[in-house]
């Protein structure tokens, strides 16, 4: 449904031989163990596809948002977990090409798979707003230094670099914001919790403190003051696609573990198998439905990305409302027709269940997104 190009096509091939591999084979003691997916990163940093989106003058390979999201749908299949924090990487390296003459060695080091980058833009005091951070940065000798309590930070403590939101120093609003880079090794930076998650328990999305963090000019992404327009412009493109890319691949990985099951499950008494029931045959065929309608609406998301017109802005809005959705009705109904077997972690379902909520609560939450949807459907500003 993609309809990739043969050069796009490749990009997916190697992906997918790298997540069944290396990435779907531990996804099952990450979330066992809620630890970070190192050797899946590892896997993915090998293969250069930490590169993906970099441009091709700082080594990377400038792939677009339709093999962005091709990609992610299969990694979030093998592990959801992995292929947020992959997703939350492309976002922050997104922010570094629209400011490259302040970031060509971080471009180039993620294309060589040693640079590892994240967003941090929600704050424990504005929670999901993550438009309007509460964090306010001071002016200081053509520089600037930064204290913030920043919530939800995928890859909290590895990832290298931080994309920060936080208010220009001469800010009236806290929409007038200014994007800095962070990275791991600056003094005042530390995690501050550890997570324990519901789902997606490896992605590290842990709260994080910024004590008084030096910042000089060259760590300034954005203008000042502009930060919101490149979390709308530049980020939240690649986030609402690959959120919904990755919910596709979970409600995917669902309904063939259900087929799976249907299909070799038998009753020992008659020696028929699941798949001889018809209401559990209507069930999997109504979960086949929702991921390839979740799939086609993603495909019109692109469509309309590379060929912008006037309801651009409101598919990228719809985006991961309407495929978060679908893999939590899709998972649901996994849990349904597998039972017992699915709800004592056979197959990976009930891991599948878990993780297809988490992006729910992610800013910007579902509900949000429908405000969003429904302001701009009566003409209304968004913010």
């Amino acid at each position: 449904m993609y309809r990739l190009n043969a050069d796009q096509q490749r990009v997916v091939f190697e992906a997918t031989a790298v997540a069944a591999a290396h990435i779907g084979p531990d996804a099952a003691r990450v979330d066992r163990e809620g630890v970070f997916p190192e050797k899946s990163i590892a896997a993915l940093a090998e293969s250069a596809l930490l590169g993906l989106n970099v441009p091709h003058t700082f080594g990377g390979r400038e792939q677009n948002l339709r093999t962005v999201a091709a990609v992610l749908d299969v990694v979030g299949r093998h592990c959801s977990s992995t292929a947020m924090i992959y997703l939350m990487h492309l976002c922050g390296v997104a922010c570094y090409a629209a400011a490259p003459g302040k970031t060509e060695s971080h471009l180039r080091a993620a294309a060589r798979g040693k640079h590892l980058s994240t967003l941090a833009f929600s704050e424990i005091g504005s929670r999901s707003h993550f438009w309007a951070p509460t964090s306010r940065a001071m002016q200081v000798n053509g520089g600037a230094r930064l204290s913030a309590r920043k919530s939800f930070v995928t890859s909290a403590g590895h990832a290298d670099g931080y994309v920060v939101s936080t208010q220009a120093t001469d800010a009236t609003q806290p929409l007038e914001s200014t994007l800095y880079l962070v990275l791991r090794e600056d003094k005042g930076v530390s995690v501050s919790a550890a997570w324990r998650g519901l789902g997606m328990r490896g992605n590290a999305s842990a709260p994080m403190a910024l004590e008084d963090v030096a910042l000089g000019e060259d760590r300034e992404l954005s203008a000042p003051g502009k930060g919101l327009e490149m979390m709308l412009g530049v980020a939240l493109p690649v986030f609402q696609v690959g959120s919904a890319a990755i919910a596709v691949g979970i409600a995917e990985a669902a309904v063939q573990a259900t087929i799976g099951h249907l299909t070799h499950a038998r009753f020992e008494d008659t020696t028929a198998r699941l798949a001889e029931l018809p209401t559990l045959r209507a069930r999997v065929a109504e979960m086949r439905v929702q991921t390839d309608r979740a799939r086609a609406h993603l495909g019109a998301v692109l469509d309309s990305l590379e060929s912008p017109g006037p309801e651009t802005q409101l598919l990228v809005l719809e985006a991961k409302a309407a495929a978060t959705e679908a893999a939590v009705s899709v998972t649901d109904m996994a849990m349904r027709t597998c039972g017992g077997a699915a709800f004592g972690g056979a197959h990976g379902i009930e891991r599948l269940f878990r993780d297809s909520r988490a992006p729910i609560i992610m800013a910007p939450t579902t509900d949000q997104a429908y405000d969003f949807i429904g302001r701009a459907l009566c003409g209304m500003e968004l913010f």
